[in-house]
């Protein structure tokens, strides 16, 4: 029988004035949890709001997600003071709302903004509170999540040019997401991950509260740094132990095109990358060019990083690394700091200001899918060249090649919730970009971003085939946090953390918000009975 069309009006008017009662007495309660002094009235932003669209969707940092039919959400919080966090929490479980935590927004699936799910949720957007504290003479930096690499590393800069933190090499990077997920970059050889210098943290928990690295124990710390702070409470900040780096360091990014060469370099480089000297990170990018005759043509780039001068630098090359053929001419000098913007694609002399701006570069502002592997054995000659025949046959494809070993082999790999220590050789990173927006686009290049991952299949870890877990990619399982979300959980968990460490984030997981508040499809669940594992 059909439903008349007045019926079916009053239903969605019916349901809209239940969600808008419930987004209005969500609101009022934060105002009554919220210190009178810090109101937070002026941090709410709902769909009525002129701002709210500007707001969600200046920190989606992959435009296939601009139009998404996800669930969006029903309001967005961007606190401006830690009470602004506390209200959110306790009353998010009192009214039944869910909540997404973002910070920079380069999650790569966009679960800190976006929900499968169709229960209602908000976004607590950090942006706001990015504090950079550096105290130079304890050689220790005080991060709020809500800041970017880039203002750190200029922050730290500015206070010395002698000290530094091994994160990523992108800065418009969000510090909550990326040092909690692990976080890697250039010094890791050096220094090993990100989160191996975080040594205090504030969070705030499921019950409200303010907690740090002593008042919240050492499971909990240690899953916050590697796991995915978002599975546990909402990091306000991170304290990390600052490295060392020369007054000036060398950086050079050799591109070679002739493909013959590029395969014996290739061989090479598998050979030696992970056992060059601690201070020295040479990365190995393959790409596909298309000459005027449209013949395709494999190129490498070798982007790289030097802790030492470029004299030091050529003698290790030579005796190390001949193979790439390395020239002065390829290098250039200068200060850490002016090697973060060089490294992450900006042109040499670039003001350090830049690393200031939250806008990111144009060629990064198009749709694209990232999948990750690890590396455990060298790739053959025949292997490197049915994988260049793949890259050409598809479109698109890069893989990109960071190597291991040094730092990151003396590491135990249950010190953090990241296991991908000794015996990896390299982590591998494969970047489909493409510039049609829609569906169709998104779903064919998506399915070339799969079928290069899996032509990989032969050359990298199996049993589990180990992935990144900052390079979040729901290819790898989806949790739907009901009755069997432990196993669920498993299929991506054991990829990303290795069956011990994904064991332990479960443990702590349901020992701190047992009735997992703090969700998210690739999040760590709560164990629902004692049985259960």
């Amino acid at each position: 029988m059909a439903v008349p069309i007045l019926s079916l009006f009053l239903l969605f008017i019916s349901i809209k004035s239940s969600a808008n009662n419930v987004t209005n007495t969500f609101i009022d309660c934060l105002n009554s949890f919220s210190e009178p002094t810090f109101p937070i009235n002026g941090t709410i932003y709902t769909p009525d709001n002129s701002s709210f669209s500007s707001v969600f969707h200046a920190y989606i940092r992959n435009p296939v997600f601009y139009n998404s039919t996800r669930t969006k959400p029903s309001l967005i919080i961007t606190p401006l003071h830690v009470s602004h966090i506390q209200a959110s929490v306790i009353c998010a479980q009192l009214y039944g709302l869910q909540m997404r935590t973002r910070s920079g927004g380069h999650d790569y699936e966009g679960l800190s903004y976006l929900s499968y799910s169709n229960t209602p949720f908000f976004i607590l957007d950090m942006f706001n509170l990015r504090s950079v504290d550096v105290n130079i003479e304890q050689e220790i930096v005080w991060v709020q999540t809500g800041a970017t690499l880039g203002e750190v590393y200029y922050g730290i800069a500015k206070k010395s040019k002698i000290h530094g933190l091994p994160g990523g090499v992108c800065p418009t990077v969000g510090v909550g997401g990326h040092c909690s997920g692990a976080g890697y970059g250039n010094m890791l050889r050096k220094y090993g991950l990100t989160a191996d210098c975080i040594v205090d943290a504030l969070l705030v928990d499921v019950n409200g509260a303010v907690l740090d690295r002593e008042s919240m124990g050492e499971d909990l710390f240690w899953a916050i740094t590697g796991g995915g702070g978002a599975s546990f409470g909402v990091v306000l900040a991170f304290k990390f132990k600052l490295v060392s780096v020369p007054p000036q360091v060398s950086f050079f990014n050799s591109k070679r095109t002739e493909e013959r060469k590029i395969i014996k370099i290739a061989e090479k480089w598998f050979q030696v990358a992970h056992r060059l000297d601690k201070d020295l990170f040479i990365r190995m990018s393959f790409d596909v060019l298309t000459d005027r005759k449209g013949i395709k043509h494999v190129r490498a780039s070798f982007p790289s990083l030097f802790l030492g001068n470029s004299t030091r630098l050529l003698s290790l090359m030579d005796d190390s690394f001949p193979e790439l053929g390395l020239q002065d001419s390829e290098i250039v000098e200068m200060s850490w700091v002016e090697s973060a913007l060089v490294y992450a694609g900006f042109p040499v002399g670039t003001p350090i200001e830049t690393l200031l701006s939250r806008t990111q570069q144009p060629e990064r502002d198009r749709p694209f899918k990232i999948k990750s592997d690890y590396l455990k054995n060298p790739i053959s000659k025949k292997g490197l060249k049915s994988i260049f025949k793949k890259m050409k046959q598809l479109q698109n494809q890069m893989i990109t090649f960071s190597p291991f070993g040094g730092r990151m082999e003396e590491i135990s790999e249950f010190a953090k919730p990241f296991p991908h220590r000794a015996g990896n050789l390299a982590m591998i990173e494969y970047e489909t970009y493409w510039d049609d927006l829609g569906t169709e686009a998104a779903k064919k290049y998506l399915g070339f971003s799969r079928k290069m991952h899996e032509h990989m299949t032969p050359y990298v870890s199996d049993n589990p085939r180990e992935a990144f877990y900052n390079y979040r990619d729901l290819d790898n399982g989806v949790n739907h946090h009901g009755k069997y979300s432990y196993e669920e959980g498993m299929v991506y968990g054991i990829r990303y953390f290795k069956e011990v460490n994904y064991n332990r984030l479960v443990m702590v997981k349901t020992m701190v918000d047992p009735n997992n508040f703090f969700s998210n499809e690739q999040g760590i669940p709560a164990l629902q009975s004692s049985d259960d594992m």
